[in-house]
Formats: structure tokens, C-alpha cells, sequence
């Protein structure tokens, strides 16, 4: 369990890294928005990241669990959580689950936001 954590950590101290210095990219090339660019790409490619690992670990069996948590969980943890919920909503989607995944989708995204608005209101 503790080397399994240890290497979750890893992972996400590489993924948060990863996040910082492409979000820095993006924004230096961006002149609308360009903060939200940079969230976009890291959403986008941890996403890809994450089905490339899941899609090569389920058909050749190339990572170990170990392994496919320090990809998965750690750097594209750390890199994106959005990668997880997109992971998460394409499974249900394969599984016909397509009400319970639009619930999610929704209830997901607005309770996000009220949970952000209501952090910054308990700042004030």
C-alpha cells in the first residue's frame, strides 16, 4: 500500500509539473483567453493520455496495475482530473448508461460551480 501511494505521489508531482509548464506555452501563444487555452489543452490531452493507457492496457496488457496507476491515477491525475471524469462518463456511455452519464455530465458541472461560488462566498 505505502509503495503504491509513493508512486500515485510521483506520478502526480510529474503530472502537476507536466500541467504547469504546458499551461505556460499555451498561454505565452495565446492572446484570447489565454488562461482558459491552457486549461483546455491540459484537459484535452490528459484525456487523451489517459484512453492511450487504458486502451493499451486492456488490449496488450503492457502495464502492470502499478504502472497503470502512476500513469492514470498519478500523472494524469495531476496533469487533469478532468481526465477521470471523462474516463469515468466513456465507460458508462460503452456500458448504454447513457442517462446515468448525462446526469453525471450535468450534475457534475453545475455542482462544481456552485461548490466554487460558494468557497469564494465563504471567503468573503
Amino acid at each position: 500500500m505505502k509503495s503504491t501511494l509513493l508512486l500515485i505521489g510521483l506520478g502526480g508531482a510529474i503530472g502537476s509539473m507536466l500541467r504547469y509548464l504546458t499551461t505556460g506555452k499555451i498561454i505565452s501563444k495565446m492572446t484570447i483567453f489565454p488562461v482558459l487555452w491552457g486549461t483546455f489543452a491540459v484537459n484535452v490531452i490528459g484525456c487523451l493520455i489517459i484512453g492511450i493507457v487504458y486502451g493499451l492496457s486492456e488490449r496488450y496488457d503492457w502495464f502492470s496495475p502499478q504502472l497503470r496507476l502512476f500513469f492514470a491515477t498519478g500523472i494524469c491525475g495531476g496533469y487533469t482530473t478532468f481526465s477521470a471524469f471523462a474516463y469515468e462518463n466513456a465507460g458508462l456511455l460503452q456500458q448504454g448508461n447513457f442517462v446515468t452519464s448525462l446526469i453525471y455530465i450535468f450534475s457534475s458541472i453545475a455542482v462544481c460551480l456552485l461548490a466554487t461560488f460558494a468557497g469564494m462566498a465563504i471567503t468573503r
